[in-house]
């Protein structure tokens, strides 16, 4: 694997401090759901642009880069301005409202162009390559997969308390969450990796055998899942792990989510529902006595939506 347990571990040592350990529990017998959502900036992103960002050493006076979906800017605009530096995010023109106002909020300079995801990290690396600013990948870079990876360690200790657990849920957007995870549990507990079926990287990269491919991008779920191709890194672990991945359809996520905020009253954005819907939907059917963690991996949403 590019990205190791060990990697993970150096991680989780490195952005100590930096980062919350989220809550898990159990909301039903063999359900355990992991809120990530509650982390700082309102999702695991937090986590490796934490790593990816500590791990350069000095920076240089450009300060940081970063293209996004929404979620993994707020975080990077967040790990910037703990750390005093200048961030500029590039996002695409489907990112909520919420995330850009959130981006501001974090006093990042925000440029928002492009369709998708792809055409805003197209502007990004352009403006890197002027300004000579450090480039923090949504997903494919190694200090970023092994920065959200220590949310797989947590889990692992947390349900070790809780009664043990089998089964990990992961939505999958561009492989940088999933691959992290995989490389920190490996060979402990299963993981399932959960795609949109409007946007499905994963599943179609698996399926041809080769490496990533281009997907057209749309859905609920496109302000965070909408990587139009898998991460390099990502699909190696998953491939080398033989992780299944599912999809789900939008009506799953939608109704999901309101499950989580109905019966929980956990915020949820489309994103953060997209693991559970893979239960719900029978997507994945767990085996009789089956512990089964989900991922809830972001909150950044408008709550006036939410039920």
């Amino acid at each position: 694997m590019e990205v190791t347990r060990e990697d993970v571990e150096r991680a989780a040592t490195l952005i100590a401090g930096r980062v919350r350990r989220t809550p898990l529990y159990e909301a039903a017998p063999g359900l355990l759901l992991k809120l990530e959502g509650h982390q700082h900036a309102g999702s695991f992103k937090t986590r490796g642009a934490f790593n990816r960002i500590l791990s350069a050493g000095r920076l240089p006076d450009a300060g940081i880069i970063a293209a996004s979906g929404g979620n993994h800017g707020v975080a990077v605009a967040y790990a910037a301005r703990a750390l005093g530096v200048r961030a500029e995010i590039f996002v695409p023109e489907v990112c909520a409202p919420v995330k850009v106002a959130g981006l501001r909020a974090l006093d990042a300079q925000v440029t928002q162009t492009g369709a998708i995801f792809a055409e805003a990290y197209e502007a990004s690396a352009k403006r890197a390559a002027e300004t000579g600013a450090l480039e923090v990948h949504a997903y494919d870079q190694p200090e970023v997969v092994a920065g959200q990876g220590t949310v797989g360690l947590e889990i692992l200790e947390q349900a070790r308390e809780a009664g043990g657990v089998d089964t990990i849920l992961v939505a999958v957007g561009g492989g940088g969450l999933v691959g992290g995870i995989v490389a920190a549990v490996a060979g402990t507990v299963k993981v399932v990796a959960v795609e949109p079926e409007r946007i499905p990287t994963l599943h179609e990269a698996l399926a041809r055998g080769g490496g990533p491919v281009q997907v057209e991008v749309s859905g609920v779920a496109a302000d965070a899942l909408g990587a139009s191709k898998i991460g390099r890194i990502g699909l190696g672990i998953v491939r080398e792990a033989g992780v299944r991945a599912v999809l789900v359809g939008d009506d799953a996520i939608v109704r999901a989510r309101a499950e989580l905020w109905r019966d929980h009253r956990i915020a949820a954005e489309h994103a953060g529902a997209a693991a559970l819907a893979a239960l719900r939907s029978g997507a994945y059917v767990p085996d009789p006595g089956e512990r089964v963690a989900v991922l809830i991996c972001g909150a950044n949403t408008d709550p006036s939506t939410l039920g």
